[in-house]
């Protein structure tokens, strides 16, 4: 049998990164299997469904570069692939359920259900308070038809029956078992016609022919009554196997990472920013940080999951054919944004120039800067081992494209002095005039003025950098120069030394 993975979001809000490495680790399931990964759109629950959730997952998966083979925006046979399409689907399955005697109608109001609620602790709608309650298990059966043909509003509920081991052979987590007693009639078709997540879910990965479930480990006790629907449907051949991935966990501390730990750690924890009716609704995402979408499938990959063995650094390609449920962990996964920037610090400094200058563009547009194609090349060449997300090299490096904001005056206060001014203005007028101005001749030129100068590399190699870039870190000094050329850079070094010697006098 073909493999078919789905990943089935629901569209509530912004997608957790969370939900970026089930998608991944389905597709990876498929790809490694030539199977087919499906993207379904489960949005029973209209009470929580936010506008532009869904376009968002959309975005999401097509920005990492997880595109399915079927689902919502990309097509299909088996569709649609929206649940709130396919109501009445689960209308006859949820009516069949029913004459089977697997389900049963309930009539129960809100206020009912609240009294109950307040008469018991820890009240369960189940085989042992049913009775108590308005269904057709509990009512006459002429009233419950007396009850349906009034059109009076009822939910259809899983008839658990308790005494009964419910097994699930986990590919993760090996043999789980659930207590029948332990779990509630779950309300299958809700009053206004809409499946719950329960209903839809079995019908869907049946009428779909899903043979993996690959879903977070927080979903693992649904998954107990999903294995009852399947048999009150009488669907167990066609069940597919189950893999319950580890919780994502906080950066520090007990649990799992939410939403607002972004806010509370100063981390992205979306894909994608997301922008809320509020502040407190609006978090950044990976892409807009700066992550390049490699890095951060690469970083997903690993976060519960590991091959063995020392390679950190997977191409996608790599990641289908090493991948396997099998050697993803039990245990949750710590969110490690620092080894996240290490991911992308290493893609940077293997992408192709062009690419990441293109990348970089609109960064630098955005900040008004007017540099053409050529030009960004020269500066990612110089900056990016040294940059950890794509905004450094317009943040960190921002002299390579304009006039410095401000020096580094403790610095100068240590490495100059009013006796260096004629050897800086000497070393001025050889940089303006060297025959070629590029950074291995310019580098042998100015070390033989120093040399000939009769002064110390550390005396005058500093105040180069200062001049030309305000501060000691950086890229090297003379590619710095070549990048910004002949005209800018001795412009940057007498603006320089009046500087410093404003500066000394400042401080004197």
């Amino acid at each position: 049998m073909s493999v078919r993975v789905r990943f089935a979001p629901s569209p509530t809000g912004a997608l957790h990164i969370g939900g970026v490495r089930t998608a991944l680790y389905n597709y990876l399931f498929a790809r490694q299997h030539g199977g087919t990964f499906i993207l379904r759109i489960e949005d029973t629950d209209q009470n929580r469904y936010v506008p532009g959730a869904e376009a968002y997952i959309v975005e999401a998966l097509k920005w990492v570069g997880l595109l399915p083979d079927e689902g919502v925006g990309f097509g299909g046979e088996l569709g649609p692939y929206r649940q709130s399409e396919r109501k009445p689907v689960y209308h006859q399955y949820a009516h069949e359920l029913v004459a089977k005697g697997k389900a049963y109608f309930a009539f129960d109001t809100p206020e009912a259900l609240e009294a109950a609620r307040q008469a018991e602790e820890n009240f369960t709608y189940n085989a042992h308070t049913r009775h108590l309650l308005s269904n057709s298990l509990s009512l006459p059966a002429e009233t419950v038809q007396q009850r349906l043909a009034a059109g009076d509003p009822y939910v259809i509920r899983l008839r658990v029956e308790p005494g009964q081991d419910v097994h699930i052979q986990d590919l993760i987590r090996g043999a789980v078992v659930f207590q029948s007693s332990e779990l509630d009639d779950k309300v299958l078709l809700k009053t206004d016609g809409m499946p719950t997540y329960h209903l839809a879910n079995i019908v869907d990965d049946h009428l779909m022919g899903i043979t993996h479930v690959i879903r977070g480990e927080e979903w693992l006790p649904s998954t107990a009554h999903h294995v009852l629907l399947y048999q009150a449907f009488g669907w167990t051949d066609t069940m597919p196997q189950f893999a319950h991935l580890p919780l994502i966990l906080k950066p520090v501390g007990n649990g799992k990472l939410s939403k607002r730990d972004g806010a509370k750690f100063g981390i992205p924890v979306f894909p994608l920013a997301w922008a809320g009716e509020t502040a407190e609704d609006s978090f950044p995402g990976f892409r807009e940080a700066g992550f390049l979408p490699a890095a951060t499938l690469n970083f997903l990959a690993l976060l519960g999951w590991h091959p063995g063995g020392d390679q950190e650094i997977f191409s996608l390609d790599e990641l289908i054919q090493a991948f396997s449920l099998e050697h993803i962990s039990k245990g949750g996964a710590r969110f490690d944004y620092e080894k996240a920037k290490w991911f992308n610090q290493r893609y940077i400094q293997t992408m192709d120039p062009a690419a990441l200058a293109a990348a970089i563009q609109p960064l630098a547009a955005a900040k008004g800067y007017q540099a053409d194609t050529a030009f960004l090349s020269q500066v990612v060449q110089l900056m990016k081992e040294r940059v950890t997300v794509l905004p450094d090299f317009v943040e960190q490096g921002y002299y390579l494209f304009e006039a410095i904001k401000l020096y580094d005056d403790e610095m100068i206060a240590k490495k100059w002095s009013a006796g260096l001014q004629p050897a800086f203005e000497a070393l001025i007028g050889a940089v303006e005039n060297a025959p070629v101005f590029e950074a291995a001749p310019l580098e042998e030129q100015v070390k033989q003025f120093i040399q000939d100068q009769g002064l110390k590399p550390g005396e005058v190699l500093p105040l180069l950098r200062l001049a030309l870039a305000g501060t000691m870190k950086g890229p090297a000094v003379f590619e710095m120069a070549a990048v910004l050329g002949r005209a800018e850079s001795t412009r940057r070094l007498r603006e320089g030394m009046d500087y410093f010697n404003r500066c000394i006098a400042a401080n004197a």
